[in-house]
């Protein structure tokens, strides 16, 4: 709601899975709490698909956790999407990100408070 999140990644691979289309720019979403209530609604303000290798800086810092370098957002990263939750999601225990890995840059802005 601060404004301190302004960005989000995710694997292409991930919308495949779910049967979901990329996000569109201008289209706007809800943004719930942890307790599903409505805080917020965001604006998609641009959606890239790069290598994992070529995410800059400027957008890991961006995504607001805090992040001192792309290499420390990388780190975090592939933790996540090498435990055990994400492959069960992805179905593929083996499940890994490489250099070459496309993932989804997706920017966003806060247009109204709920």
């Amino acid at each position: 709601m601060a404004g301190e999140k302004t960005a989000t990644t995710s694997t292409l691979v991930e919308y495949g899975i779910e049967n979901e289309p990329l996000p569109i720019v201008g289209a706007q979403y809800v943004v719930v709490d942890s307790l599903e209530k409505p805080v917020a609604i965001i604006e998609v303000t641009s959606v890239e698909r790069v290598r994992l290798s070529d995410v800059p800086w400027g957008h890991a810092r961006d995504e607001g956790e805090g992040y001192s370098s792309v290499e420390e957002w990388r780190v975090d990263h592939e933790q996540f999407w090498h435990s055990d939750v994400m492959r069960d999601f992805m179905q593929d225990p083996d499940f890994t990100v490489t250099d070459e890995t496309i993932v989804v840059l997706e920017r966003f802005c806060v247009t109204r408070a709920l």
